[in-house]
């Protein structure tokens, strides 16, 4: 498993600290998926966009098959996202 280092909350500065809050969850965490692009907060936004778009954007296949293609695809990487 690759480690990558992340900007703490009380370290970040305020484009940082905005992304942050805009994606915290209900529990008050950020996935790791997206903390790990702190060091380059632009890529974070970037990131979120993709992943929204190929989630909920237009698609032949239903939110619920596209689960499931992320799900086997990050149990075959033996990944846990």
């Amino acid at each position: 498993m690759a480690y990558i280092p992340y900007t703490p909350r009380s370290e970040a500065g305020p484009e940082l600290s905005a992304l942050y809050a805009r994606y915290t969850d209900a529990g008050g965490d950020v996935d790791n998926i997206l903390r790990i692009h702190s060091l380059d907060p632009p890529s974070m936004e970037h990131h979120y966009r993709l992943y929204r778009h190929l989630m909920a954007g237009p698609s032949p296949l239903s939110r619920a098959q596209r689960e499931m293609v992320a799900v086997v695809v990050s149990a075959e990487n033996d990944c846990f996202y």
